[in-house]
């Protein structure tokens, strides 16, 4: 059995209440007072931002001007200037691209931050927050809440948590535990409708999801794998920089679990293909394959192989991944789901491998294999 590789430190950056915190910046005499960015009270218009101070009277970002009026007579409204937070916006991703390169923003106010290469474990990722807190504070004049957590969904939930300035961490051995008190509407895609369903299932906390018999995927469909993942803490995906080609990939979640190799073989397979020629029609090749396993408990796990040059060829793309796959099975667990794909993307070219003949010979039929399914229907043609 392979050694397990240590756990991501994943950070996100989430400043406070920040248009109506640069107008409480650069205005002095509004500190302490309930600043609301946005139209007048008495124009047609929308609450861009909102204060904590003027949170309690219950104004919220999206509200109505006017019915922020009315529960917040009081309330300073402020024309939004959008300059002026897009400058606060760069000084603060400044500061962010100074701890480490794999900075993602999610909007001008906002970003994940993958610190596993420069903090090691947790307790140095959460001891790094704190330096980023007091370096925007120092240099911006504002201040941010920050989560440190294992993956993004975590990190993002904890930084919600003890707001304004606030510094959450979820550790990896406490996720499950510290999850299940929380309402299911913690869970990243849940939405009122998806709540209103589960709590017709009388499932209203992440603990009722972790501990439900049944199939979700009658009351939830493609989600319910997800959700569940989520529920127990999982979650995979990469931070990407904003210059970062996303992967292509494709997973299959069995009916069963199984510890079935030549099925497990088969789907893989069927995978690579499936990415090869996606790979193909997008006119793109790879350097990195990667592969994903979700067991029967949940616990998720994914390798990658970064390749000495770039392919879109099935055969390699399959070689590849079950290898990375082969050294996990001594697990012994059964696998639920199962994922290949490619990333590091680039334009094609003339790949490496097709001066051979047999790999050249091994793309024509893809290619026509290729036009097969283009026209008759996907998966028309399959690799035996």
């Amino acid at each position: 059995m392979a050694s397990a590789e240590p756990h991501r430190s994943i950070l996100h950056i989430d400043m406070d209440a920040f248009f109506a915190s640069v107008e409480q910046r650069d205005h002095p005499q509004w500190l302490g007072k309930p600043v609301i960015v946005g139209a007048a009270p008495d124009r047609r218009g929308v609450v861009c931002a909102a204060s904590y101070e003027a949170r309690k009277f219950g104004v919220r970002s999206a509200m109505p001007s006017r019915t922020a009026g009315r529960l917040c007579p009081d309330g300073i409204f402020v024309r939004p200037d959008f300059a002026r937070y897009s400058a606060a916006s760069d000084q603060i991703m400044a500061v962010l691209h100074d701890v480490t390169p794999l900075v993602e923003p999610l909007s001008i106010d906002e970003a994940f931050l993958d610190v596993t290469a420069a903090a090691g474990d947790i307790d140095a990722a959460a001891s790094l927050a704190r330096d980023i807190k007091a370096r925007i504070r120092e240099r911006v004049r504002l201040t941010a809440s920050i989560g440190v957590a294992p993956n993004k969904f975590l990190a993002k939930l904890a930084s919600d948590l003890q707001k304004p300035d606030g510094l959450t961490v979820i550790r990896e051995e406490e996720k499950v535990a510290f999850l299940r008190p929380l309402p299911v509407s913690r869970i990243w895609g849940v939405g009122p409708k998806t709540e209103a369903a589960l709590h017709e299932a009388s499932i209203r906390t992440i603990a009722d999801i972790q501990d439900f018999p049944g199939d979700l995927r009658r009351l939830l469909g493609a989600y319910a794998e997800d959700l569940r993942a989520l529920a127990f803490g999982e979650d995979d995906r990469p931070v990407e920089t904003e210059h970062e080609r996303k992967s292509i990939s494709s997973e299959e979640t069995f009916d069963r679990d199984t510890r079935s190799v030549p099925l497990i073989r088969r789907t893989v397979l069927a995978q690579a293909s499936e990415v090869a020629g996606a790979l193909r029609e997008k006119r793109l090749a790879g350097r990195t394959v990667h592969i994903k396993l979700r067991f029967a408990d949940f616990t998720t796990l994914t390798r990658q192989k970064k390749l000495d040059h770039a392919t879109q060829d099935e055969t390699e793309i399959f070689r590849v991944a079950w290898t990375l796959l082969e050294r996990q099975r001594g697990t012994g667990k059964a696998v639920r789901l199962v994922g290949t794909g490619v990333a590091s993307l680039e334009p094609e070219g003339l790949q490496p491998d097709l001066f051979d003949e047999k790999a050249r010979r091994r793309d024509r039929l893809a290619r026509a294999a290729d036009a097969l399914n283009a026209r008759f229907g996907p998966g028309s043609v399959r690799r035996g």
